[in-house]
């Protein structure tokens, strides 16, 4: 066997869970490898932070990557040359380049850099032995377990209006602003949430011309789903939920979504106020080429008329994955809820060597499974299945999903 531990992604959910592996549950770093196609771990991450202009982070304090909740607070304490403010209200939550460098402290100590192959997984067979990784270069990995960490970005929702390939209009998530080069630009921002605000922020101070488009009005939550779901008060209930309907309509009723923080909020306001940034309440109803510029026309009536098209529309809600996750399934006979979704034990395993992460484990952990209190939640679970654990994952939560359940074993 080549390896103990193999992780497909290596954005939040797949280092952190690396970080757990190592600090809680024993394993040599040199039996692990984390599979990510990026240049480096949580590039992904730290590229669309940029992107976005992000300052602070949306998580408190105590969400971050290392196994101590309170390591980004004693790193803070470190003497450095920060520019600005390192925690902002409420819950202190951090400056991006403070938990970005906290990141590839976490990193750097484990020797997590050495353990990333940069490449892309295309296919996971299932056998007696272990499991086998095929990455696109040709290679093959094997490890005893596999943990798929993989995140939804990588699947941006194209509005029906919004061709994918059209001149001048780009999904954020894919988004190369570097390319418009100095000369200032009207742009039209379509979304409502922290993204789109986020974005079109930073553009309006990079001195382009923003309008912000968003079918809703503005949703002001300080985190993208309730605080209750972080712990036993809403997820004890969510647990003795056995319906597999339920839990999903549990789960989309629990976010958040196309909403910001009051921060976010205030900060837009104060563009719009400065004739920085316009708003516009409606839906897009179509888009069309006008005299060598976009014209989205909108549902009130409205017409604007922009150099270019960024949509901040969030991610397709169709199981993460893709051809890889869909062979995975039909192959190992893996169970899925009606949503596609995976159906999991406790310790978040699909099949005795497959563990999964992310938007993957949301029908067992829940509305927060994709952020860092899931990845969290998430490693807690995986490194409590080990054996010789002091916390076995019996204890924690309800009984299993897999147990008393009718599934759909679906590609």
């Amino acid at each position: 066997m080549d390896l103990d531990w193999l992780i497909v992604g290596g954005g939040i959910h797949g280092v952190h869970i690396a970080v757990r592996l190592v600090d809680d549950g024993g394993v040599d770093p040199e039996r692990l490898c984390i599979v990510d196609p990026a240049p480096r771990l949580l590039a992904r991450w730290r590229e669309r932070a940029r992107v976005t202009g992000m300052s602070y982070l949306r998580s408190p304090l105590m969400h971050h990557i290392d196994t101590d909740p309170y390591s980004l607070a004693r790193f803070a304490s470190e003497p450095d040359d920060w520019p600005t403010p390192l925690f902002t209200p409420p819950n202190g939550r951090p400056a991006l380049r403070l938990f970005d460098a906290h990141c590839d402290n976490v990193i750097d100590r484990r020797g997590l850099g050495g353990r990333h192959v940069r490449a892309r997984a295309c296919g996971i067979d299932v056998d007696t032995e272990g499991v086998g990784v095929q990455l696109e270069s040709g290679a093959n990995l094997r490890a005893a377990k596999v943990v798929l960490a993989i995140g939804a970005e990588g699947q941006p929702a194209w509005p029906s209006w919004a061709a994918k390939g059209r001149r001048g209009v780009e999904h954020v998530f894919d988004a190369n602003l570097e390319a418009w080069g100095p000369t200032a630009r009207s742009v039209a921002v379509v979304g409502g949430g922290i993204t789109a605000a986020q974005i079109g922020l930073r553009l309006a101070r990079d001195g382009h011309r923003v309008s912000l488009v968003s079918r809703h009005p503005m949703r002001v939550h300080q985190y993208d789903s309730d605080p209750g779901w972080f712990g036993p008060k809403f997820m004890s209930g969510f647990e003795r939920i056995r319906d597999l309907h339920a839990r999903r309509r549990t789960i989309t009723e629990g976010r958040h979504r196309g909403s910001m923080p009051p921060d976010v909020v205030t900060a837009l306001q104060d563009a719009v106020r400065a004739g920085e940034v316009t708003t516009h309440e409606s839906e897009v109803e179509r888009l069309e080429d006008e005299g060598g510029r976009l014209r989205l026309s909108l549902s009130s009536g409205e017409s604007v008329d922009v150099d270019e098209v960024l949509l901040a529309t969030g991610v397709s809600p169709e199981r993460p994955g893709g051809a890889m996750v869909d062979r995975l399934i039909a192959e190992a006979s893996l169970p899925c809820a009606p949503c596609g979704y995976p159906v999991l034990d406790d310790a978040l395993r699909w099949h005795p060597r497959i563990q999964v992460s992310g938007p993957l484990a949301e029908l067992t952990i829940g509305p927060v499974a994709r952020n860092i209190a899931g990845a969290r939640r998430a490693a807690e679970r995986i490194v409590a299945s080990l054996p010789g654990t002091a916390r076995q994952v019996g204890q924690q939560g309800g009984p299993s999903l897999r147990t008393d359940v009718r599934v759909e074993s679906r590609a």
